[in-house]
């Protein structure tokens, strides 16, 4: 599937940096697109609520007098996650600001958004939609968006089960739109390897913490380069939702990651530690299982430049082999 026609010829490589809770602000997402990937952010991220206009406004100034400096360089567009969920009160607000901004990208979570789909498209922006199963994959579709983010085995934060070797093959056979593929992409082997699945697009959020720019304590950047995947515990503890931690920030919370009991769904609210002192994101850091090839926080221009030339080398690596 051809990209959509916002992200056509805009990309310096083939990625989407994932919106992060509390991580991602300007500072990371102007950074991801100037080097020449989309760069994302949940709405939810700026509060108060009237600092979303502000967001979106200082965004687009510095990409685009970035741009009228730099006119040899791709300027990818950005990206807003909006969380389509009941507890989130701000959603059509959001939304209403997005529109008014016409923001190129939105990136929705949770129930089907056919009300976000149309409010995108009334301006030409494009939605992409997470999923975790073929179920949630087909509900999306039918309201129309236009690609799917498959979040499979090994992703951070709330994650699937599913190997990409089954959601995505099997996602391909009827669904004609975008791809972008997500679990434990952290180098440009990785990013290689989903493009010769059949993604369209790899969905990295982990390996982009750790950078300079990201909004996430030292403490959890300097984790991800001392840990690996057999630190990372799947529990739907925290949030009710399932979803990737590092083991170590749930021990230093006071609880046996290899111990976990499950949510109490009656007393949990999305996106938070529910009756728990302990508080996901803040206290309880999301991680996939790629943090293994995570050694560095570098500026995220630099992690960028290694990520394609690793992906170049992968390339060509794959066709001196198939020749």
């Amino acid at each position: 599937m051809p990209l959509p026609a916002s992200l056509a010829n805009k990309l310096e490589l083939p990625v989407v940096g994932s919106p992060l809770f509390i991580v991602s602000g300007p500072e990371l997402v102007i950074a991801q697109c100037k080097a020449g990937i989309v760069g994302s952010f949940p709405a939810l991220n700026a509060r108060p609520v009237e600092k979303l206009d502000e967001w979106l406004t200082r965004i687009e100034n510095e990409l685009g007098e970035y741009q009228a400096l730099h006119p040899e360089k791709k300027v990818a567009p950005y990206a807003v996650n909006q969380i389509c969920h009941a507890s989130n009160d701000r959603l059509m607000h959001d939304m209403d600001t997005c529109v008014k901004h016409k923001v190129p990208v939105i990136i929705t979570s949770l129930r089907p958004p056919l009300e976000i789909v149309e409010a995108a498209h009334s301006y030409g922006g494009v939605v992409f939609h997470d999923v975790i199963n073929v179920k949630h994959a087909r509900k999306a579709a039918e309201q129309g968006v236009d690609g799917l983010i498959l979040v499979c085995a090994g992703a951070g934060g709330h994650a699937g089960t599913l190997s990409p070797f089954a959601l995505v093959r099997e996602v391909k056979q009827w669904f004609k739109g975008t791809i972008l593929l997500s679990g434990a992409i952290s180098d440009g082997w990785s990013i290689a390897s989903a493009l010769a699945l059949g993604a369209d697009l790899a969905y990295i959020g982990t390996r982009f913490i750790a950078t300079e720019e990201a909004n996430a304590d030292l403490g959890y950047k300097q984790a991800l380069t001392e840990y690996a995947a057999h630190d990372i515990v799947y529990s739907n503890l925290f949030t009710g939702v399932h979803g990737n931690y590092l083991g170590p920030s749930i021990a230093a919370a006071g609880l046996d990651p290899n111990n976990l009991p499950a949510a109490d769904k009656t007393k949990m609210n999305f996106g938070s530690g529910g009756n728990m002192k302990t508080k996901a994101w803040r206290d309880i850091w999301g991680s996939g299982q790629g943090i293994g090839q995570i050694t560095d926080a570098p500026p995220v221009a630099e992690l960028v430049s290694r990520l394609k030339a690793e992906y170049t080398e992968a390339r060509s690596n794959f066709l001196r082999a198939s020749a």
